[in-house]
């Protein structure tokens, strides 16, 4: 079900996710670097924490606030608006992108004080060069193009385990380990451990996260066309959740609730 919730809620839901999903990324990565010298056994075990975590977060913030956890992916929907579809408004957009990058920032000095390390320790692991930013345009393309490709397909009730797996593949197959989240690799820098980033490679990272989220969007739409309303009302009549009312004038729920990580269930 889809909960009808006001703004500041949703905001809320998107700032605890995103503080869930750094605790989950950064906190398995102190305890992977900790328990295991071998990298290769420790980002197994990173890989699949966050894989995992990441489908139970969207699975349950999903019917309340979308569970984008990501500014692309808010502005993927704002972008389906524009162009007449169901989506965030501007203000919504700017909203969710202010609780999403609060969110992890929480998240990672929470996963710092859980495991006994000083909070606000900058991180300096610094991740440079071309092949890096290629990486990261990469991961960023195909996550959206899995959100996009399963909502216009009419199969958005996968979207919660589809991102959760096809994260869990992208940190092995990018070069970047796929960050793909600008909030949440403002997020990692405040963290200086296995999974951080430092301060100077954020400019870098997010530019090619932003281009890979147009790259994605673009391709998705190149490739199942149609945006927005008329792609969300074939899911949600597919998923046999569309009310009488939705199918007429597509009214029956709040826009800016509607797809991005949002399971229909």
């Amino acid at each position: 079900m889809t909960i009808r919730a006001s703004l500041p809620r949703r905001a809320v839901a998107e700032l605890v996710g995103t503080a869930g999903l750094l605790v989950v990324v950064i906190g398995s990565g102190i305890q992977a670097a900790g328990l295991s010298r071998d990298t290769g056994v420790a980002l197994v075990a990173n890989s699949l924490a966050s894989a995992v975590g990441l489908g139970l977060i969207i699975t349950l913030f999903g019917p309340l606030s979308g569970a984008h956890l990501n500014p692309v992916v808010t502005l993927t929907t704002w972008w389906a608006r524009r162009q007449g579809g169901e989506g965030t408004t501007g203000w919504e957009a700017l909203v969710y992108t202010a609780a999403q990058t609060a969110g992890a920032v929480a998240g990672a000095l929470l996963a710092e004080v859980m495991f006994g390390r000083t909070p606000g320790v900058l991180s300096t692991q610094v991740r440079g060069g071309g092949h890096l930013l290629v990486g990261e345009i990469v991961a960023t393309a195909g996550l959206v193009l899995v959100i996009q490709g399963l909502e216009r397909i009419g199969r958005a009730k996968l979207v919660p385990a589809a991102v959760a797996a096809y994260i869990g593949c992208a940190i092995w197959f990018t070069s970047s380990g796929s960050f793909a989240n600008p909030a949440g690799t403002v997020g990692r820098a405040f963290s200086d451990s296995f999974t951080g980033i430092a301060p100077q490679s954020l400019p870098g990272f997010v530019a090619a996260q932003l281009v890979g989220g147009a790259a994605g969007l673009a391709l998705a739409g190149f490739l199942y066309g149609g945006t927005g309303r008329r792609a969300g009302r074939g899911a949600a009549r597919q998923a046999g959740r569309v009310t009488g009312r939705e199918a007429e004038g597509g009214m029956g729920e709040a826009p800016s609730a509607r797809p991005a990580y949002e399971a229909v269930s």
